[in-house]
């Protein structure tokens, strides 16, 4: 058996958590492999809705198995209350869940480490989502890192003290101090030990030599689907750097963080959505910030799960999308919030870039410091509801001629689309 892959290939919140719910029958195992509680999975069905920041989006059917994989940061504090609100909605978890213990711990200071970095940066800003994730992954990478597997060890706490202390040193050496910032509104002190107990429920939970347990349902014929967190215009390598997340987000990161190798790889599913959104700062060429980027956003609720932030919003880029579709090998694309277009006379798709006279239709390596004008395809909207749509043969013959645009632009095939929030309204074609 091979591990299918599902991948954002916009700036993230392409709606990747959905899908692998409404995918997750046809596997026996959901793997997270990179980022952290930045993400936010968003699934809906039988009127509830639930947010999931670290926690694989297959862990609502009880008879799958959800991993965290090694290439996963963890703040165990933030894990543990995504447990306890899964519980709270008559959803048990911890049965369903195995952590590699190669996985790395997001520790209350680098969530200091990370507001003091973001404070440093004033008008030149990532939009960092102040989780920890950028000061963690560069202890993993400087090799000073605390694992899942280090908590069972007697050597832990003087371990983490260690590496506390040191962080401490240089954000004092930054000009801030564990009071200059509260942590989920609570004082560092109050926050740690929180965390702190967080590690001690945490022992409790199945912690796994997880890239053996992994090989050996591949083996015995179990069917593996991996879900990534943000999308491939947020990948560390291949993004708009600097305004990129701190892992590996594209198809790399799944051999990496679940330590699966290249022939292992099966399906690669791209998810996006009929319009781009972002958060946060960094390069959006095809941006609206007028009327048409105001109804997408109040027509999509396009605000951040994890932060709350309004995100900025435009046409569709295929000129991006087909980037991360060439980076990752997509076999097939998935389209999300399809519904949000339903009001639009006239719809717009990118498809070429302007630097000054130079014409474009690649991305271009100094992404983030070019001002790009944008060439735009004009196509006929929908302009109506789909709460009817079931079967692709009553799609309006303008929906029929966005998705065979995509499909003729990207040389993919699309296999579907979501057209509202709830589980139940997808078509697969």
């Amino acid at each position: 058996m091979k591990v299918d892959v599902i991948l954002g290939l916009q700036w993230g919140d392409e709606g990747k958590g959905k899908i692998v719910d409404v995918l997750t029958p046809r596997y026996d195992i959901v793997a997270r492999f990179q980022g952290g509680p930045n993400a936010g999975h968003t699934i809906e069905f039988n009127k509830k809705k639930f947010v999931l920041h670290t926690i694989p989006s297959g862990i609502f059917y009880p008879d799958k198995t959800n991993l965290v994989g090694n290439g996963v940061i963890l703040d165990p504090f933030i894990f543990r209350k995504e447990i306890i609100n899964l519980a709270d909605h008559g959803i048990e978890a911890t049965s369903k869940l195995v952590i590699s213990k190669r996985a790395h711990l997001i520790l209350p200071t680098h969530r200091l480490l990370d507001a003091s970095n973001e404070t440093l940066r004033g008008a030149t800003k990532i939009g960092s989502t102040l989780k920890g994730i950028g000061p963690t992954y560069t202890d993993k990478i400087a090799r000073n890192g605390i694992r899942v597997g280090d908590i069972l060890n007697k050597g832990f706490k003087a371990g983490y003290l260690s590496l506390r202390d040191n962080h401490l040193k240089l954000i004092d050496f930054m000009g801030f101090n564990s009071d200059s910032f509260k942590i989920d509104g609570l004082p560092f002190g109050d926050y740690e030990e929180k965390w702190l107990e967080s590690v001690d429920f945490m022992r409790s939970l199945k912690l796994i030599d997880a890239e053996y347990f992994i090989h050996q349902c591949l083996a015995e014929g179990k069917r593996v689907l991996a879900e990534g967190a943000q999308g491939t215009m947020l990948d560390v390598d291949f993004g708009s750097y600097p305004y990129v997340t701190s892992s590996s987000t594209s198809i790399g990161g799944v051999c990496t963080g679940l330590g699966v190798n290249p022939g292992n790889i099966g399906e690669v599913i791209g998810v996006f959505k009929a319009y781009c959104t972002r958060v946060g700062s960094g390069p959006f060429p095809t941006e609206q910030s007028g009327d048409a980027g105001e109804t997408m956003r109040e027509q999509g609720h396009e605000y951040g799960s994890t932060t709350g932030r309004p995100r900025r919003c435009g046409w569709l880029d295929m000129v991006s999308l087909k980037y991360a579709i060439m980076i990752n090998g997509v076999t097939r694309l998935f389209m999300m919030k399809t519904d949000v277009l339903n009001d639009f006379a006239r719809l717009k798709v990118g498809t070429g870039y302007r630097a000054g006279e130079k014409q474009m239709d690649q991305v271009p390596y100094d992404f983030a410091q070019d001002e790009l004008a944008v060439s735009y395809e004009d196509l006929p909207g929908w302009n109506t509801s789909l709460n009817a749509l079931k079967r692709k043969d009553v799609m309006p013959a303008a929906l029929k001629d966005y998705v065979s645009f995509i499909e003729e632009s990207a040389r993919v095939p699309v296999i579907g689309l979501s057209y509202g929030p709830d589980r139940k309204e997808t078509l697969f074609f």
